[in-house]
């Protein structure tokens, strides 16, 4: 799961290398087995996990030879488009929830809105489902999700009288992260541009990044919902000593909570592996739980990332295709995948089966509640510039908070209007 802007550069360019490359010629041998070709990418399954599945599947389908390709995530966005031009594509294809749109928008994607209650579509997790969807269609299917949650001290927690099983509600956490901030302690690490976070305050508030009505987008963060959603991030923010000019890598967060002095700060639960990695005195001192929403009744809300799986629309076996998806994304390999890859299943009612691990726990919890970037191909654009960021340092700097907004929001309408 990558959360990356790729760069889609000609097909034309990139289609003659991928066919000489291509297995198409596999694709049925003489003893009437069909070859399924599918595309999964770096660290999606373990190799005992991809064993295991493949086995499985083509001892209930004896009539498929599965052949799963590993990809790597750099330039997968070059190669994916040249596949979808050209009439040698694989059979499936795991791609960013947030990159289905560019390949729908090219038409080079099956749709499968005739299929989604077979699949269980009711029971998806919304910031998986949204985004595999383009124009009222849906072609992508949920596969598996991760967000971010809170990743804490438990023995600062506890030396400040911090529970925190009752930090239910923003202001709870507000309260509770005053409380950690001190001597010597920053309560949270918040970075000043971590937007993805922010993101979530808006949601929570009601607001969304950008609105669509009659065919075009406007930026939505000089809203009334997602000015609230700055304020509360701003005074978060001031509970700790993070970088107002600059993000979550740089410096890597989890490098900055393992010297020792922060109490807490906002990342999917991997990090805590790199926090001990780099400082082994805190093994056994870290903890999780979902970000606080508005209310106890309901986790704050989170940017899903993750991956749908899409069908090419010249893929040669689209029966075998959908008989692929629906194993892999059905509820049985679902929980096996969620246990063996710590990951979040791909759907609501699926979430107990991660209840063991504290860190997946937290993020499934917090997935119930998860959304997605605008759903449009043009956001892509958003993020290489990403006005967001310079938005939310113009105000921990100062800057007028309403002002600022509305450029920022300017800026985000008139990229998402723009065909370029």
């Amino acid at each position: 799961m990558k959360y990356r802007s790729l760069a889609l550069l000609s097909a034309l360019v990139l289609s003659a290398s991928l066919a000489a490359c291509s297995s198409s010629d596999d694709s049925d041998d003489a003893g009437g087995r069909t070859t399924l070709d599918v595309w999964l990418m770096r660290d999606s399954v373990s190799a005992d996990f991809r064993k295991e599945f493949e086995t499985g599947f083509e001892k209930s389908h004896p009539g498929i030879d599965l052949k799963i390709q590993i990809q790597e995530w750099e330039g997968i966005g070059e190669k994916v488009t040249a596949s979808l031009a050209s009439n040698d594509a694989p059979d499936v294809i795991e791609v960013g929830n947030t990159q289905v749109a560019q390949y729908a928008q090219s038409g080079g994607l099956t749709d499968f809105s005739d299929r989604v209650d077979e699949l269980g579509g009711s029971d998806w997790l919304e910031g998986l489902a949204e985004p595999g969807s383009y124009d009222g269609k849906q072609y992508g299917i949920p596969y598996y999700a991760a967000n971010r949650v809170v990743i804490h001290r438990t023995d600062l927690f506890e030396k400040a009288g911090v529970d925190p099983a009752g930090i239910r509600t923003r202001e709870q956490w507000i309260a509770a992260t005053r409380k950690l901030d001190r001597g010597g302690t920053q309560g949270i690490y918040l970075p000043g541009q971590n937007w993805y976070v922010l993101a979530g305050f808006v949601w929570d508030e009601g607001g969304d990044l950008a609105v669509e009505s009659g065919g075009k987008w406007k930026g939505g963060l000089d809203s009334p919902e997602a000015l609230r959603a700055m304020d509360f991030y701003r005074r978060l923010q001031a509970l700790g000593k993070g970088p107002k000019d600059s993000d979550d890598a740089r410096p890597p967060q989890a490098e900055v909570m393992a010297k020792g002095q922060v109490a807490q700060l906002i990342a999917v639960p991997g990090g805590a592996e790199v926090i001990e990695e780099k400082n082994p005195e805190l093994k056994g001192k870290l903890g999780f739980f979902p970000i606080p929403g508005k209310t106890a009744g309901e986790p704050g809300a989170v940017f899903t990332g993750g991956s749908d799986l899409v069908v090419p629309a010249v893929a040669a076996h689209q029966e075998e295709a959908f008989a692929f998806i629906r194993e892999l994304t059905g509820d049985a390999w679902q929980k096996r995948l969620a246990v063996a890859m710590s990951y979040v299943p791909n759907k609501t009612t699926l979430a107990g089966a991660v209840s063991a691990d504290p860190g997946t726990a937290a993020m499934a919890a917090g997935a119930a509640n998860g959304h997605a970037t605008p759903n449009t191909p043009q956001w892509a654009a958003v993020e290489a510039r990403n006005p967001i960021k310079e938005y939310m340092t113009a105000v921990l700097t100062g800057g007028d908070a309403q002002s600022e907004a509305a450029e920022a929001s300017r800026t985000i309408t008139d990229t998402l209007n723009s065909d370029s």
